[in-house]
């Protein structure tokens, strides 16, 4: 199982996040990232989460629109629309959180 959380809100990537923990608790070879762009951007980089930022991809577009950088062990992507629609198309179930 592969899914995608999207998370462009503060309290979405926290949604998003508790969903991350949760699918793998039960679903533990499942693969998750979680995909965050506009007001969802600075929540991921200001509260980090162990247990779910190695899936976390953070919209470089928002990044460059606001002036912020992604710390080290944040991965970004050049844009979330694209990359949730791309792996739409390799077969990830996607999910607003």
């Amino acid at each position: 199982m592969r899914v995608v959380l999207h998370a462009p809100t503060a309290s979405a990537l926290q949604r998003a996040r508790s969903n991350a923990r949760n699918l793998k608790a039960r679903q533990p070879e499942a693969e998750i990232l979680i995909v965050t762009n506009a007001d969802g951007v600075p929540a991921a980089l200001e509260t980090r989460d162990p247990e779910t930022d190695a899936g976390l991809r953070v919209c470089a577009n928002t990044l460059a629109a606001r002036g912020l950088k992604a710390p080290e062990g944040i991965a970004t992507v050049p844009a979330a629309v694209e990359t949730l629609a791309q792996l739409q198309i390799e077969g990830w179930i996607y999910i607003r959180a």
